[in-house]
């Protein structure tokens, strides 16, 4: 059986990533509240037409999730922290992706709220904190390690643990097994500050334990980090016990890695809108129901993933097309055609222009079968072909009823897709099985074509049903979906960068606030 040595380690607690908020505001204005849960202010500042706020604000980011943020404008009239008794100057709404896709993730916007009257403009800009870059590369070995198989020695791995809050230890790492050794020298392995990993519940002969820091291990390879083994059990039962051997740290090195968002600052994201289906849009039973009253399936997975994703666009201009319908004016079948009716110029403006595309298509087109996905693959992979310096990355969505008609073309089309810098999101809406677009999904097995594997994972599916709200909350649905849909393209991004050796575009120099001059008059 294998050995188990497990390594108690109290490297920090949960790291997310975080952002600072810093903010500017010009013309008039003095005092300013961040309306968000937990509520910011920041200081006040007295007799000035052009504050200049220093205060920063620490907030959770994330890309999957759309994070509202609205900052509202007073001018101070007294010490009284009822903001009614204050003159309420505008306000400004945005999201964070909004402010982190920006260039230079600065934001520049316009205050509104009172009718008829310029309120001025507020600057917005986010910082990603450092340490929620770093990664650390360690090594071990271990020494005289207690002997657990009956006919060898050891067959021993770590296995790292991070505390957290609440006392309990959840695994973040394991190395590889060594066998038949009670002096294993593991490979150096690279984990972020961050990361956590799923627990492994497979049960092996436990071997001992010890427990260090992050701050210790930081001290590198020394006396401090060689660490005794113990096992409790063996140890309360054994006078003579010392231990189960020993595990030396034989390098420590921190790195810090650049992230998405030094990327995003850089470069921008382009989104390809695809849609497909069989029925009548007039009906009922029909995916593309055209309801008065709500949004269909197609509707509400365009509208989810769409407007978290447009932040990161820098035009939000978005080529939308369908597939699977006859045209008119002669009844063609095409796999390729334009929502907006315009083939020469497919970009709606915004997930709002993509929406009204898609249902004035519907009024216009049959929609018509058989389904093939790798025409529209094929038409974003020679974009993406055509821009391989890490300035543009395309994300191509298609929402879909599962019924997928050229099945091995498609794999084709993903695997040489694989080397490009695109992802692909599948939503399957519908009661349909997804058999096939699991098989599209290389979570599991990566996909292959004709005995050739994509280079990386490229494709998300998720069947819309699964996150649909019972009581029938369509906004917490939508957000349910975007937020695992959107999970992997932050890590689906970087590994494209990594592997192409591509580094962030220079990222424009810091916003400085302008110099106000006092002049008088003697």
């Amino acid at each position: 059986m294998e050995g188990l040595c497990s390594l108690v380690s109290e490297i920090s607690k949960t790291c997310k990533l975080l952002l600072a908020i810093v903010i500017f505001l010009r013309k008039q204005w003095i005092f300013m509240l961040l309306n968000f849960f937990p509520k910011f202010l920041t200081e006040v500042i007295d007799n000035t037409l052009n504050p200049d706020f220093v205060r920063k604000f620490i907030m959770d980011y994330f890309f999957e999730e759309r994070e509202n943020l609205r900052f509202d404008f007073y001018d101070v009239d007294s010490k009284s922290p009822n903001l009614s008794k204050h003159d309420f100057l505008g306000q400004m709404f945005c999201t964070l992706g909004e402010i982190v896709g920006s260039q230079g993730s600065r934001l520049e916007k316009s205050i509104v709220g009172i009718p008829g009257k310029k309120c001025g403009t507020v600057i917005v800009t986010a910082e990603e904190l450092g340490c929620c870059r770093d990664s650390v590369l360690m090594q071990f070995c271990a020494n005289k390690l207690d002997k657990k198989d009956f006919f060898g020695k050891s067959d021993p791995f770590l296995v790292f643990h991070r505390s957290n809050e609440d006392g309990s230890f959840t695994i973040c790492h394991k190395t590889e097994v060594i066998k038949n050794t009670l002096n294993p020298v593991w490979q150096a392995f690279k984990i972020s500050v961050r990361a956590l990993c799923n627990g492994d519940y497979d049960r092996h002969d436990f071997i001992g334990e010890f427990t260090t820091s992050y701050r210790e291990l930081s001290r590198g390879q020394s006396q401090f980090n060689v660490y005794e083994v113990i096992n409790p059990k063996k140890k309360g039962k054994k006078k003579k016990y010392v231990n189960s051997g020993t595990v030396t740290l034989l390098s420590f090195l921190i790195e810090t890695e650049v992230s998405f968002l030094d990327y995003i600052k850089g470069g921008y994201v382009i989104v390809n809108l695809i849609l497909t289906s069989t029925g009548n849009p007039s009906q009922p039973t029909s995916l593309h129901y055209m309801n008065p009253y709500q949004l269909n399936a197609y509707g509400m997975a365009l509208k989810a993933v769409g407007e978290i994703i447009q932040d990161y666009d820098s035009d939000k201009m978005f080529p939308a097309l369908g597939f699977g319908a006859r045209l008119p004016p002669d009844g063609r079948v095409s796999h390729e055609f334009a929502l907006n009716g315009n083939p020469q110029n497919p970009y709606c403006h915004g997930i709002d222009g993509v929406m009204e595309a898609y249902y004035r298509s519907l009024k216009s087109v049959q929609l018509y079968g058989p389904t093939n996905f790798a025409p529209v693959i094929n038409h974003v992979a020679r974009y993406a072909a055509s821009v391989k310096d890490g300035s543009q990355y395309f994300v191509l969505l298609i929402i879909t009823d599962g019924v997928i008609s050229d099945m091995a073309q498609t794999k084709e089309s993903i695997v040489n897709a694989s080397k490009l810098p695109m992802s692909i999101i599948i939503v399957g809406v519908g009661p349909a099985e997804f058999d096939a677009m699991e098989e599209l999904d290389g979570d599991v097995v990566r996909i292959s074509s004709r005995g050739k594997f994509a280079e990386r994972d490229i494709v998300q599916f998720v069947p819309f049903r699964d996150y649909i709200d019972r009581s029938g909350n369509h906004v917490l649905s939508m957000a349910r979906l975007a937020k695992d849909v959107l999970a992997e393209i932050p890590e689906q991004f970087l590994s494209y960068m990594r592997v192409r050796g591509i580094k962030p575009l220079p990222a424009p120099p810091p916003y400085t606030p302008p110099i106000h001059v006092l002049q008088t008059q003697i």
